[in-house]
Parts: C-alpha cells; sequence; structure tokens
C-alpha cells in the first residue's frame, strides 16, 4: 500500500461547493487537496442559471465571466402566469443580477481558478475507502493512492459515496430528491431566445418550465418539479417534448430539428438540516448537494453549492487543526442561521404556488407597478438572501439595493 500524501484538508468533488471551499483554504495558506473522480471538463446536468447570489460568490473567488465560455448575461426576464399573462422583469444596470452558463464550462473554469490559488486538483481520482482516526481521515482512491488530512470535506453530490464511507448506516430508503428536472440544450434563432423565460405551466405548479439563454444561440429549456411518491422520472422525458410544443413556448425555443441535444435529468436535493452538515466528529464536513442545500421554491443549486462550500470552509479555519467539533458547531450556527431560514421560507412560498389561482396571483402582484416589477426580480434572483428581514444578523445599509456583481469599480466581496 502507497504512503499516503498529506495535506491539511482534502476536499472530495471539484464542482462549484468543492472549488469553492478549496479556493478560501489555499487562499488562506493551507495545504488543500481536491479529488474528483471526472476529468475535467466534463458536462453535468443542469439549468446553468446562475442567479445574483452565485455571480457575488463567484466575483468573491476571483472568477471572471471571459473564462466561461458559454457565459451569456441576462438582463430581461419574462415570466408567463398559467393563465398566459405575461410579466416583463427588466434587471437593473448596476452590474450583472442573472447570467446562463454551461456547467460545462462554469466547473472547469472553477476547476482552473483553484489550481491557480493554490489547491491541487486531482482527476480521475474516485474514493473508495475513508479511515478516520481521532487526529486525522485517510482516503483511498480505486487506483490505490490514498491522502491523509485533519479534514474532509465532502462535496460530492447528492448521492455523495463519501457520506456512505463514513456513515454506514443506509437511509431506510434510496434518496432521491425533493425535486426532480429535465433540460435539453436546443439551437433557436428566434429574438424571444436571449430573453430569460419561465412558464407556470398549470400542470407543472408549483413547479416551472424554463429556457435559458447561453451563447451562441444556445438555450437551455427545461422544467423542473417536485417528486411525487411512485412517480417515475422516465414518463417526464416525454413531458419535455409535449412542453415544447405548446403554443406559448415553442415560438421561443425553436421547432424540434437537428442541433438539438439528448433530453437529460437530475435529481435536486432541497432538505438542507444539521444533522446532514457533519460527520466523524467534524473532522468531516458536507457541502453543496451533498448536504441538500438547493433551493426549494426554484430548485436552484449553484449559488448554494458556492455559499456553503465557502462557509464551511471558514469554519474549518475558525476552528484550527485540532478543534473538529468547533468546526462542525461553527458550520452549523452559520447555515442554520442563514440558508437555512431562507430554505423554510422559500418551502413555505412553494406551496403558494401549488395552485392555478396561487401562480397568478402571486404574478399579478408581482406585475402591479414598477416598483413591484424591479423588487420582486431582485427577490426571486436572490440579490439579497430570501429571509434576509427576519435575520437581523445579516442586515446590512443598503441590502435591498445591492450593487450587481462585477460591476465597473466595485469591489468584490469575499465569500463568506
Amino acid at each position: 500500500m502507497t504512503s499516503p500524501t498529506d495535506s491539511d484538508v482534502v476536499v472530495v468533488g471539484a464542482g462549484p461547493a468543492g472549488t469553492a471551499a478549496a479556493v478560501v483554504l489555499a487562499r488562506a495558506g493551507l495545504r488543500v487537496t481536491c479529488l474528483d473522480r471526472a476529468v475535467f471538463p466534463r458536462d453535468k446536468c443542469c439549468g446553468d442559471g446562475l442567479t445574483a447570489s452565485a455571480l457575488h460568490q463567484l466575483e468573491g473567488l476571483g472568477l471572471r465571466p471571459e473564462a466561461v465560455a458559454s457565459w451569456w448575461p441576462v438582463a430581461e426576464v419574462v415570466l408567463a402566469s398559467p393563465s398566459g399573462r405575461r410579466v416583463e422583469l427588466t434587471l437593473p444596470d448596476s452590474g450583472l443580477h442573472a447570467a446562463v452558463a454551461r456547467r460545462f464550462d462554469l466547473d472547469a473554469a472553477l476547476v482552473e481558478l483553484a489550481r491557480r490559488q493554490g489547491a491541487e486538483v486531482v482527476e480521475g481520482a474516485r474514493v473508495t475507502r475513508a479511515e478516520v482516526d481521532i487526529d486525522r481521515v485517510t482516503l483511498t482512491t480505486a487506483d490505490g493512492r490514498r491522502w491523509r488530512a485533519g479534514y474532509v470535506l465532502g462535496c460530492d453530490g447528492v448521492w455523495s459515496p463519501l457520506r456512505k464511507l463514513v456513515c454506514p448506516r443506509p437511509e431506510a430508503r434510496a434518496y432521491l430528491g425533493e425535486w426532480h428536472a429535465f433540460r435539453q440544450y436546443r439551437r433557436s434563432d428566434s429574438p424571444e431566445a436571449r430573453r430569460l423565460w419561465v412558464w407556470f405551466e398549470p400542470d407543472l405548479l408549483p413547479g416551472y418550465a424554463w429556457s435559458f439563454p447561453l451563447a451562441d444561440g444556445w438555450v437551455n429549456f427545461g422544467f423542473g418539479v417536485p417528486r411525487r411518491p411512485g412517480e417515475a422520472s422516465g414518463r417526464l422525458g416525454s413531458v419535455l417534448s409535449e412542453l415544447a410544443r405548446r403554443p406559448g413556448i415553442a415560438p421561443v425555443i425553436g421547432s424540434e430539428g437537428a442541433g438539438h441535444a439528448t433530453p437529460k435529468a437530475w435529481p435536486i436535493p432541497a432538505a438542507v438540516a444539521s444533522g446532514l452538515l457533519s460527520a466523524a466528529g467534524g473532522r468531516v464536513l458536507f457541502a453543496g448537494d451533498a448536504a441538500r442545500a438547493a433551493d426549494p421554491l426554484t430548485g436552484e443549486g449553484i449559488g448554494q453549492a458556492l455559499e456553503t462550500g465557502a462557509m464551511a470552509a471558514t469554519a474549518v479555519l475558525a476552528a484550527g487543526a485540532h478543534r473538529p467539533g468547533h468546526a462542525a458547531d461553527h458550520y452549523r450556527r452559520r447555515v442554520g442561521a442563514g440558508l437555512a431560514v431562507d430554505n423554510r421560507l422559500a418551502g413555505r412560498l412553494s406551496r403558494l404556488l401549488a395552485t392555478p389561482l396561487g401562480a397568478r396571483a402571486a404574478l399579478r402582484a408581482a406585475d402591479g407597478s414598477a416598483w413591484t416589477r424591479a423588487n420582486f426580480a431582485r427577490w426571486m434572483w436572490e440579490d439579497y438572501p430570501r429571509a434576509v428581514l427576519v435575520t437581523p444578523g445579516r442586515w446590512r445599509r443598503g441590502m435591498l439595493r445591492p450593487s450587481g456583481a462585477f460591476a465597473p469599480g466595485a469591489p468584490a466581496a469575499l465569500p463568506a
């Protein structure tokens, strides 16, 4: 057996959560190794949308939009009510408040950023074994290499193989996420495809369909719905094709034909809880989809992954090498006082959108005036935390009218 390679922290998973953690830790001077079973660039099934929160996180990490080939800034949003009514929103011009980028490009750019900041990223490294001691964790990959560190951060997705290795008790049933979603990359030459569209179709509520613009005439077209007991996700592939033919959707996304990619599905884990955030006495912390941190209202997960990855890294820095229990407590408190509150509120609001009547009422209220349209756009695209008004610890001057990310001359805020 090979001798282990020592690091201060090993991060398992090099998606947004893992690379955010790696950047924060490497900047602080720690020895960081990031392991991922994939070789980048690689596709990752996703809606590809970036909220204002995600954009601020990316800016703080040091990622530049020009580093992401498919990056497309969003200025106009159209919401379609179950009745067919359209609500048109113009996002503020004070920096960037929404964008779209393929995960194929975004994640590869984040991996390169982590490397530039000093983290070692090892691709094609599938973790198959974890040994937890009182002062360290040793991981073994499928090729027999070993990695040893005081902390391990699990950023390895919704089914987190690392969790299964360090928490061997199986769940009562296979976890399938709270939502499931389908997406298809399509070419569309419609001018309307350059705007971001959300359709609240009656048969999808509280879910929705979307068309998110990408560079070079492509769109990410898809839909997400809450998972219902006994429902087979395979049936949903036919739903995507049927949605694409609807009169309110087809003119935006274009007709069926050449240039469209194969539809793909993925689960969305939206049930963050304190018991999911740590294991092994705090030596192992989980972030992103491995912590089930996605937004239960929209299914958005990139911003939440970046945020929890940075939070987990900050908890390690605050605790130091010899206080893993303190790291776990610090992390749980931060998530519990912020993201968990936001997600509980989002879950309640999702129930209001479960009927056509509720969805129509919400969009009528949003379209009531120029003020409501501007502020609904800010709230929906997470210009500020959803539950900021009931979490005084996050109050800041100007918190309800922040500048967008990448605003000329504005200093970038480091991820918390």
